[in-house]
């Protein structure tokens, strides 16, 4: 969250303050689920969960000609283990993700060819986040919230212009 001194999508109409953080796919219409919202959100879960579809019969289609080249039977095991397997930890890390910020850590970026490879389960997951709300709302709504709670408070105290604060009982300040 940033504050800039204009905001032309601010509600309150203040024009200062802290902005949303842009979704992708919803902008800053999870703010107060207006533009479109709800439709945004069905088709990128809808979306996401063709994409998935397709994906698997294109991996079937993959299967298929492995086993028309007849590579074996654990060749064909051990590719059908390794797609469910990284779809499954490509599935969990993007759930994790959706309430949480990526720390940046070591371990985060040799996990990202495994969730390349395992790319249904981060679609599934997409999908299925897309239920409820649309994916990592739930995270920025607490960021935004937060920022302008902090926002109102440093505003709140302050107590109008400082130039002003020096004419007290009469007395002018000199330059």
């Amino acid at each position: 969250m940033s504050e800039h001194t204009e905001n032309p999508g601010d509600s309150t109409g203040s024009g200062t303050g802290p902005r949303p953080e842009p979704i992708r796919y919803f902008g800053t219409t999870w703010v107060e689920h207006d533009g479109g919202y709800g439709l945004r959100r069905a088709a990128v879960g809808a979306g996401a969960l063709v994409t998935a579809f397709a994906a698997a019969l294109v991996l079937r289609f993959a299967y298929q000609g492995l086993a028309i080249a007849e590579v074996g039977g654990f060749v064909n095991v051990l590719v059908v283990v390794m797609f469910a397997v990284c779809s499954a930890i490509a599935f969990r890390k993007t759930w994790e993700s959706f309430g949480r910020r990526p720390n940046g850590s070591p371990s985060e970026d040799s996990l990202r060819s495994l969730k390349a490879i395992g790319f249904i389960g981060s679609l599934i997951a997409y999908s299925l986040r897309c239920l409820t709300e649309a994916p990592g709302e739930q995270l920025r709504r607490a960021e935004y919230e937060t920022a302008l709670r902090q926002y109102e408070k440093r505003r709140g105290s302050r107590s109008g212009n400082p130039a002003a604060r020096s004419r007290r009982n009469g007395r002018t300040r000199r330059n």
